[in-house]
């Protein structure tokens, strides 16, 4: 026999700290097999970013390794790695700061 499950509602009246949900950051990160042109044109075309900020993201990934490339929910950031994957870009993301 299984005893009973004791729910309790939040205390609304209470003083409490909310950690709001931050938003998720997609990161595009360096590597040896995409040519700088055909990452540029991955976020024109994925983004819809213009040329020049495609070309500024693009050499963030080359200069410095990364570069933040969208921000939004977790889904729409697991949407766009997933989008950036099937263009072979390595991709990640995480919680902006």
């Amino acid at each position: 026999m299984t005893a009973p499950l004791e729910v309790r509602e939040p205390d609304l009246d209470a003083d409490v700290d909310v950690d709001e949900d931050r938003p998720w950051v997609v990161v595009v990160w360096n590597d040896p097999i995409n040519l700088m042109s055909y990452v540029a044109y991955v976020f024109r075309k994925l983004f819809g970013y213009s040329e020049a900020k495609a070309n500024k993201l693009m050499l963030d990934v080359h200069h410095k390794g990364r570069a933040s490339v969208s921000s939004g929910t977790r889904s729409e950031a697991e949407r766009d790695v997933h989008r950036l994957h099937g263009h072979g870009l390595w991709a990640t993301m995480e919680h902006d700061e």
